[in-house]
């Protein structure tokens, strides 16, 4: 039997099993707007809407929930929910999830500090004493997370690292350049707060799943009309509409010494 052949049968009886059950798989994840996010009761953002039409077109049922990041790392683990979405690959999580090999989007952490209490920090080594705020569960890299000159301070959710920004209990914050922004508009925090230079990682996200019978070949497939959809025009319509809340006009002051940064678009 052709490869392909094999592949879509495997599929369609692993669709056909969680049908056979009246199950659907159970996807969690965190509100990371604009990639995934809810307005007023509607799920909505880039990397949401995309999985959905990938998983419309694959005959797979979804239930969603939002939750805080490490709540769903913990039901991932005790396998009380079979996937996440926006999840960042590590070694550490092989024995657990299964990665697509088409990630969703990528994502560009940086830092921001209030501009009564400027921090334009070019590199690491001038975070020396200070204290950054960041969010539980996220992988920022080694070498941000390992380093011993300054203090990590986490929060429950974004908008609360920027809260506590703007009253002095943390120097910077971490978080995605998109994510950012969008929490900036959000907030009314436009010309009050600015990026520094550093850039701390990039990363890739992805729709993850639980290792399962079939699961490795749903990933596969998962994968192969992910890259087939972002071929679209429709892809293409999509990313640019979330791509307007990205780039809205100066929501963000950037320090004259920037160095031009290669910003990593959702694929």
């Amino acid at each position: 039997m052709p490869v392909i052949l094999k592949l879509l049968t495997a599929t369609f009886f692993t669709c056909l099993s969680l049908a056979a059950y009246g199950e659907k798989l159970r996807i969690v994840t965190e509100p990371w707007a604009p990639y995934v996010y809810d307005d007023n009761g509607t799920m909505r953002g880039l990397d949401y809407e995309t999985t959905v039409i990938v998983f419309q077109r694959l005959g797979v049922d979804v239930q969603w929930q939002f939750l805080p990041w490490k709540r769903c790392l913990s039901m991932l683990e005790q396998g009380h929910a079979d996937g996440a979405l926006d999840i960042f690959h590590s070694h550490e999580r092989d024995a657990l999830l299964l990665y697509p090999s088409e990630p969703l989007s990528e994502v560009e952490f940086v830092l921001f500090y209030a501009n009564e209490r400027p921090h334009p920090a070019q590199t690491l080594d001038e975070l020396r004493n200070l204290t950054v705020g960041t969010s539980p569960g996220y992988l920022y890299g080694a070498q941000f997370s390992e380093s011993s000159l300054f203090h990590r301070e986490p929060a429950p959710t974004h908008e609360a690292n920027f809260g506590k920004l703007m009253l002095g209990r943390i120097d910077l914050l971490v978080t995605d350049r998109r994510v950012a922004q969008h929490v900036i508009n959000a907030l009314g925090l436009e010309g009050k707060v600015s990026q520094a230079p550093v850039v701390i990682s990039h990363q890739q996200q992805f729709l993850a799943v639980r290792r399962g019978a079939g699961m490795d070949l749903l990933v596969q497939r998962f994968a192969a009309e992910l890259k087939r959809f972002k071929q679209e025009p429709a892809y293409t319509a999509l990313s640019a509409k979330y791509g307007g809340i990205q780039t809205a006009a100066e929501p963000i002051t950037l320090p004259e010494h920037t160095v031009e940064q290669q910003e990593s678009s959702a694929p």
